[in-house]
């Protein structure tokens, strides 16, 4: 179709997922044969789809178009995955990649379903994690740099990989019994940052790598009614199922946060996952507004016709909210304030204000 490197670039996101129409699908190969320049390009876009998808392939890096800076707390103006334009559309090969893996059903072999949302984190935040030589200090969120962003990652598997008997990498903490399970949380992050700073950003994206691999090994990845017994982690008493959806949330959130630092634009999660993160965080919510006015929420892009009341169920609804599961869950992260994400609102304003600042209070991360 075109022997330019503008037109192929154009079509390599499509051609790495295997979403070209017949007659491009003929001619990118034969550019590609002759194109280094293009041809690498390709291959890293077909690296971060094997493993995005769980697929293992060639030891080969990340690459995307720069998507905007954010500030650690806004997302505004930010499409799904990738850059927006004024027209609303996505821009560039970012896009194009983007739309492609969320329309895929992501394979993870050897795990349940409630843990394949946390190895597909895992692995997409493997292959961003190649573009970070040299550039270890990067400002990230809060006020921690690319290095003590995966110093956190540690610390927050940690609880879970305790809970399932995984041997802990961090030194043992020594933080009173007792302490509200908020502040230990700080403590401990602040403790593992500090131990992680005291060593190089390799070693500690080593040892994240190996307790992650650690928890995707235990028998509650792979069999569901293992997973189905509680267990409290983090001061939540929830399935080990959900506990791992909540590892895949922190750790997609990370990563978003870490790829807006580099300027890397990265997909979010496949609808499927994508699906299990709102509906988690929807139940979460709903147990915070239990006596609240009622409100309709509807997220779109999950199950057609699904939305859910969450409040009293003593009153009449009083508003209807509709938001963007992207939107929603990096409100429910902390990356949006209630003032700034994206909604649909109708009814009283009160009301649905309450719903989005509890969703913003949840935060964690």
């Amino acid at each position: 179709m075109t022997n330019d490197h503008d037109g192929v670039r154009e079509l390599l996101a499509a051609w790495a997922v295997g979403a070209l129409p017949p007659a491009d699908a003929r001619a990118v190969p034969l550019h590609l044969a002759d194109c280094e320049t293009c041809a690498a390009e390709a291959e890293r876009l077909r690296a971060t789809v094997r493993l995005l998808d769980g697929t293992p392939g060639p030891e080969t890096g990340a690459s995307g178009a720069p998507g905007d800076p954010r500030d650690g707390t806004a997302r505004a103006g930010q499409g799904r995955g990738g850059r927006e334009r004024a027209d609303g559309g996505l821009d560039g090969a970012d896009g194009v990649l983007a739309s492609a893996l969320r329309s895929r059903r992501a394979r993870t072999p050897g795990v349940a379903p409630h843990a394949a949302p946390y190895a597909a984190a895992v692995a997409g935040l493997q292959v961003l994690v190649r573009e970070l030589p040299g550039r270890w200090g990067t400002p990230v969120v809060h006020d921690w740099d690319a290095h003590a962003t995966v110093a956190h990652l540690v610390a927050a598997d940690e609880h879970l990989a305790v809970a399932l008997g995984v041997g802990a990498r961090l030194p043992a903490s020594r933080i009173p019994a007792g302490t509200p399970a908020a502040h230990a949380w700080e403590l401990r992050t602040a403790d593992a940052i500090a131990h992680e700073h005291a060593r190089t950003p390799e070693e500690t994206l080593a040892t994240w790598a190996a307790q992650a691999a650690d928890l995707l090994a235990t028998p509650e990845a792979r069999d569901p009614s293992l997973a189905a017994r509680a267990v409290t982690v983090m001061g939540l008493r929830l399935p080990v199922a959900d506990h791992f959806v909540i590892r895949a949330f922190e750790a997609w959130i990370h990563a978003d946060d870490i790829g807006r630092a580099l300027g890397i634009a990265v997909p979010p999660p496949p609808d499927e996952h994508l699906e299990q993160l709102v509906r988690l965080a929807v139940r979460i919510l709903g147990l915070a507004l239990h006596d609240a006015p009622p409100v309709l929420v509807e997220v779109t892009g999950t199950a057609p016709g699904t939305g859910w009341v969450l409040g009293s169920d003593a009153e009449p609804v009083a508003a209807e909210l509709t938001l963007d599961p992207v939107d929603f869950c990096l409100l429910v992260g902390g990356r949006y304030s209630p003032d700034e994400v994206p909604r649909g609102l109708t009814g009283d304003e009160r009301a649905a204000r309450n719903v989005l600042a509890t969703a913003a209070a949840l935060a964690w991360l």
